[in-house]
Order: C-alpha cells, then sequence, then structure tokens
C-alpha cells in the first residue's frame, strides 16, 4: 500500500512538473510590432522654450489655501492663449471654478464617443533649503546640458504644454478629428483636486458626456524598474489605489507623570497601532497585479516564466519574493502606514488626549467601509475612537485591457517607444483621474516619458527635468495617440 501511494504521488508530482513547463513555455505574449510613427516638422528648439516659459510660472498648490497665487495660474492661462493661438481660435474653451480649464475640440462624427486627455496646472513647492541643490534654479526653465530644468518638467506641466502642442500641430495641418476630444487641465491636482479636476468631471456628468476613453498621468517608460526584465517597461496603469485617513483618539485623566495610571492615553494608543501594524491586510495577486503579471512575465527568462505562468500553483512563491520590496508588496494589499502621534505637550505631563493618524491606500476590492471595520476589529478595544478624516475616496474601478481604447494606447506606444514593453498595473498614488470615472468607459494612467529608475526621485524631489530630446517624444505620442484614435 504504502508503495502505491508513493508511486501515486511521485506520478502527481511529475504531471505537475509537466503541466507547469507547458504552461511556461506556452506563456505567450502580448506585445505586437507596429511601425515607428512618421511624424515630421516638429522645431524641438520651439516647444522646448514653450515648456520652458511654463515652468517660469510658480503655479504652486500649498496646503495652506491662504498661499494659493491666484494671478500667477491666470498668467499661466494668458502663456498658453499667445503660445497656441490655433487652440484657442478653434476649440472651445472655458474655465472651471476660475483656474481649471476645459477644452472642446468638436468631432466629425457624433457617433463617435469621445476622449479626455488630462493634466494638471499645477506643482509642489521647493522644500525649503534645498533650492542652492538644483544645478538650474527650480523655476529658472533653463534649457542646458540637453535637458529643459524646473519645477513641471515631469510633473505635469509636459502633459499640458505636451497635449498643446500636438493640437496646435494638427490644427496647422488640417487635421479633423472624427471623435470630439475634451482637454481638462485642473489647478488643484497636487492638494487634492476637489475644485479643479472633481469640478470638471462634474460638469461633464452634468452634460451627459460618456468618454471612451479618459487618460492622465500615472505610469511612464522605465528602464530598470522591473526585476527581470531587460527591456524599458512601459507602465499604464488601469486602477488606482484607494485612500483613506483615520484618525484614533484615546481619552482619560491627566495629571504629573510621577504617578501615572496602569495605562496612560499615549500606552493604550500606542498599543491599538502597534496591533494594526502587526496585522497587515492580506496580499492578493489579482485585478491590475494579476494583469502586470501576465504582460511582463513572456517577456522574462523561463525561471520568471515559470513562475508567473503557473500562478495557479506558485502564487505563494511570488507573493514571498514580492513581499520584500515595499513598492511591489503595496501592490499585493492595503498598506497600513502609522504617519502621526500627538500626546502631552510636556515630557512631565499626562496627556489628557492622545492621538494618531493612519493612512490607508486601499487595494482594489477594498472599501473605505471594510477599512474602518476591520480596524475597529483588529484593535478590539472601545477605548480607541476612530474619525474617518476628510478626503478620502474608495479604490477606482479597473480598467479594461481588452478594450480598442488600451490598444490604441497600447499601439502608439511601441510606436513612439519601439523595443519597450507595454504593461498594466496599479497606480499606489491618487491622480486627477480617479474624479472622471463616472463619465469614462475607462480611465488609464501613463505619461509618456522615457526615465531611468533612479529619475524618479526627481518627481517632487530636487533637480526635476526632462530632456529636450524626450519632450518631443512626448508632444509626437500625443500626435500619434489623437491620430490613432480617429481610427
Amino acid at each position: 500500500m504504502k508503495k502505491k501511494i508513493l508511486s501515486a504521488a511521485a506520478a502527481l508530482a511529475v504531471i505537475i512538473v509537466a503541466i507547469c513547463l507547458v504552461r511556461a513555455a506556452m506563456f505567450k505574449s502580448k506585445q505586437f510590432t507596429a511601425e515607428s510613427a512618421a511624424i515630421s516638422g516638429v522645431d524641438q528648439r520651439h516647444i522646448a522654450e514653450n515648456l520652458s516659459k511654463a515652468i517660469r510660472l510658480r503655479t504652486i498648490s500649498h496646503q495652506d489655501p491662504a498661499k494659493f497665487d491666484g494671478p500667477t495660474f491666470l498668467a499661466f492661462h494668458r502663456l498658453l492663449e499667445n503660445t497656441f493661438p490655433r487652440v484657442h481660435k478653434t476649440l472651445i474653451r472655458e474655465t472651471v471654478s476660475k483656474y481649471g480649464l476645459l477644452y472642446m475640440w468638436k468631432g466629425t462624427d457624433p457617433r463617435r464617443k469621445p476622449i479626455l486627455l488630462l493634466g494638471h496646472i499645477d506643482v509642489v513647492p521647493i522644500e525649503s533649503g534645498t533650492e542652492k541643490d538644483w544645478t538650474h534654479p527650480p523655476f529658472s526653465g533653463a534649457i542646458a546640458d540637453g535637458y529643459i530644468w524646473g519645477r513641471g518638467t515631469l510633473d505635469i506641466k509636459v502633459n499640458v504644454m505636451g497635449t498643446l502642442e500636438a493640437v496646435e500641430y494638427l490644427l496647422a495641418s488640417g487635421y479633423r478629428p472624427k471623435e470630439t476630444i475634451y482637454l481638462a487641465f485642473g489647478h488643484d491636482e497636487e492638494v487634492s483636486g476637489l475644485n479643479g479636476a472633481r469640478k470638471i468631471a462634474a460638469l461633464l456628468k452634468e452634460r451627459k458626456v460618456s468618454l471612451d476613453y479618459t487618460l492622465d498621468e500615472g505610469g511612464c517608460v522605465i528602464e530598470g524598474a522591473i526585476a527581470g526584465l531587460n527591456a524599458p517597461a512601459a507602465l499604464i496603469g488601469i486602477a488606482e489605489k484607494g485612500y483613506l485617513s483615520l484618525e484614533f483618539s484615546v481619552e482619560g485623566e491627566g495629571g504629573h507623570s510621577s504617578m501615572p495610571p496602569r495605562q496612560t492615553t499615549a500606552g493604550i494608543l500606542c498599543a491599538a497601532i502597534a496591533k494594526l501594524e502587526k496585522n497587515q491586510f492580506p496580499t492578493r495577486i489579482e485585478g491590475a497585479a494579476l494583469q502586470m503579471f501576465r504582460y511582463l512575465g513572456p517577456e522574462m527568462s523561463f525561471a520568471n516564466r515559470l513562475v508567473l505562468g503557473n500562478l495557479w500553483l506558485l502564487s505563494g512563491v511570488l507573493k514571498s519574493q514580492l513581499l520584500k520590496s515595499p513598492a511591489m508588496a503595496a501592490g499585493m494589499r492595503t498598506t497600513t502606514a502609522p504617519t502621526m502621534l500627538q500626546g502631552s505637550v510636556k515630557e512631565n505631563l499626562l496627556p489628557i488626549k492622545s492621538t494618531a493618524v493612519v493612512n490607508f491606500r486601499l487595494l482594489p476590492g477594498d472599501t473605505m467601509e471594510s477599512v474602518i471595520k476591520r480596524a475597529e476589529k483588529t484593535i478590539n478595544d472601545k477605548r480607541v475612537k476612530i474619525r474617518a478624516l476628510e478626503g478620502g475616496n474608495d479604490p477606482s474601478p479597473v480598467s479594461d485591457t481588452e478594450s480598442t481604447s488600451f490598444s490604441t494606447l497600447q499601439k502608439t506606444i511601441h510606436q513612439s517607444f519601439p523595443g519597450a514593453i507595454v504593461s498594466p498595473y496599479l497606480v499606489l498614488g491618487a491622480t486627477d483621474s480617479r474624479y472622471y470615472t463616472g463619465v469614462s468607459a475607462n480611465v488609464y494612467r501613463f505619461t509618456p516619458l522615457s526615465l531611468k529608475n533612479e529619475d524618479l526621485k526627481r518627481m517632487h524631489g530636487t533637480n526635476e527635468r526632462i530632456s529636450v530630446a524626450n519632450y518631443e517624444q512626448v508632444v509626437k505620442f500625443f500626435i500619434q495617440l489623437i491620430k490613432n484614435s480617429g481610427v
């Protein structure tokens, strides 16, 4: 009997190994060949100078609304009018919340669903004391060493200016789109987009606009970011995580620290936060993360294909490896990040009230309500009060990778960045695009930036810059995308 069991087990193991090998060998590539876009007549120097002018305007979003510099944002509007005369003669432009912009380029075929291209005018401030660390001043817009330097060159005036350059170019050539094209540029994305993108999206919804797809910032063409991939990865965000900050508070008696109770409010609170950190959300390979592995897996070594092509069996192996990287782990679960703690104002004074804020980034499939319930259950202490702070949102829906619009985007990337491997992925942060899911069949997040892994720290950091050659690629990408969308 024992020999029969061992023989059966060995036979089963052989079968499983065979299945895994076959699945790895048959892991089909989702890439395709597209002829490079042949676009001539884009004046590289001219468009670089236009972006430089845009960088010089300090359209900064501050956490303190009192610091908002409205006149500078209006000056940016005037710059766009002067820089893109054909756009402002042909397209319908309107302001939303005074500083946001919505353009409509009327299509020739009313039966086709419109598309929407997004960007935002505002940028983040420069961290005080770091100005001296910049090679060129952060708002100089300097064109030097083959780069355009300054805040907004990567995030994300490059989208605003690049899109408008593309439309101006197409208008000059006599091009007329079949589908209506909307351009929307919010003014407060860096501080939540509540008065910019949210209100523009609400306006489109009020007008019963139904979009074929929306394209916003998100992934880019990045070299060296994906272990095991020898080619640049062009990452298209097909979903983004939700956002929720919870305030945890404990109240009790104060007094002198020389006569403490058995547990202070600070101690109770810290124990609660420790429970949250210890009991992390479960990992799940599904949705955008699963799609990413399906697109990247066939382009990797056989060992990687063996794992990624057999997640039905080897998902535990993959998870154990991905959990070693905070970035990869964040793509598989709702994250828990204690960020703020407050207790007494003096070292020898017992705090009457202690508070903490924990920021959660929600994986699609979780909701703000489910996260709150889980936090309550995990802490299991009625002394700890939980309050959701404003500004939270559920995760976005996951957009379709089998749609015609995704194929159009993938084709345009292959044409603009030959050799890049296109893949869906999950956006870990928040973008303006989250407000448009109610009016758009699919929302994608991709910026045609060509970067190395180490360049990512330049976004919101020191020495933000874009190469002049890459900016030309940005403009040509949007020209080609608009053309491809009309096919």
